[in-house]
């Protein structure tokens, strides 16, 4: 009985001893989460073009980081590439593509109704009343800024006489023309003034040369314009180069802050009418991400902050107080809707 009992504590030794050294029971983990996957389809300006496409990719950025989604971006080189972008992201797996540009808007609705479990926005596009629940257009009101760069434009020029081009006569060019013309007649009836607007009719028809650029603010300067403001992504940049080369005129640039989208001319950009692209993009990455995301579309305004004008930078010191006073009663004019912008 007592060799019994001792082999039994003998063995009930080496099975605790065989536990203690067994390795720890794994605890389960968690598959990580699939990261929430958006790409922008470009413009023909490409990624860099300093204007829309390069704003819309701040936006895409500031998403990444804020809201810890994986972006990408694919070039459109041609409009014949809109569709080809289109079908990468979506065979890639992509939750959603943002899309910049009023030339993609049929692309862009064509893939939605086409891949419904794909979220889509797009920049300066209109589909109509009857919008996917899957696509949002991303609209501005920069008629509403552009006003303000008008009205701004005259009480600044010393030749009496200012100017503005577009790239392609579409909606979201001349939404820009029309408003800043608007703003110069607003300020020639406050001031009993007489400014001209130059160029209202003019179009290099693309969004590319700044050759093109070039020959519409020498021909606009040469008819006395001294400051130009062109609607036209990187053709602008061959406008601010005719300017910087002719001392006394002076350029509004577009789509982004051109004191940092382009640098090298902040000394004769006086402001810029800016597309909170950045801003708006974020907004509608966050809705799809949450659930929040209806089909439809979402504008940026002054009252919201998605359009406004830059800072004044350089030229701040030479805009009156009285004159920087009175666009801040324009503004609350426009966002109150007592001012008409003219679109």
């Amino acid at each position: 009985m007592r060799k019994w009992y001792l082999s039994f504590a003998t063995l009930m030794i080496v099975v605790v001893l065989l536990a203690a050294c067994a390795p720890a029971a794994e605890e389960p983990t968690e598959e990580p989460a699939e990261p929430f996957m958006v790409g922008q389809v470009t413009d023909v300006g490409g990624i860099d073009d300093k204007s829309f496409n390069a704003t819309a990719w701040s936006g895409m950025e500031a998403a990444a980081q804020e809201l810890g989604v994986e972006v990408a971006y694919l070039e459109s080189q041609q409009q014949t590439d809109y569709a080809v972008n289109l079908q990468q992201f979506v065979d890639e797996g992509y939750n959603m593509v943002v899309t910049v540009g009023f030339l993609i808007t049929d692309d862009t609705l064509a893939f939605a109704q086409q891949y419904p479990e794909v979220y889509f926005a797009g920049i300066d596009q209109y589909y109509g009343e009857e919008v996917p629940a899957n696509l949002m257009g991303l609209g501005f009101n920069t008629d509403e800024a552009a006003f303000m760069a008008g009205y701004l434009a005259a009480g600044m020029t010393q030749t009496g006489v200012v100017g503005t081009f577009g790239g392609i006569e579409i909606p979201p060019v001349t939404i820009f023309m029309v408003a800043y013309a608007a703003g110069v007649d607003y300020y020639n009836a406050q001031h009993g003034t007489d400014v001209q607007v130059l160029g209202l009719d003019l179009f290099v028809g693309n969004f590319e040369s700044t050759d093109d650029g070039r020959r519409a603010a020498e021909d606009l300067i040469a008819e006395g314009a001294d400051i130009i403001m062109p609607v036209a992504g990187p053709v602008g940049l061959g406008t601010a180069a005719a300017i910087a080369e002719n001392p006394g005129t002076m350029l509004i640039g577009v789509d982004t802050d051109w004191c940092i989208s382009a640098e090298e001319y902040c000394s004769v950009t006086l402001t810029s009418v800016m597309k909170r692209m950045d801003n708006t993009v974020p907004l509608a990455i966050e809705m799809a991400m949450n659930g929040t995301f209806e089909g439809g579309y979402l504008n940026g305004t002054l009252d919201n902050e998605g359009v406004s004008l830059a800072p004044f930078h350089e030229f701040d010191d030479d805009i009156s107080d009285e004159l920087k006073a009175e666009l801040d009663t324009i503004r609350e004019g426009i966002i109150a809707g007592t001012i008409d912008t003219g679109w």
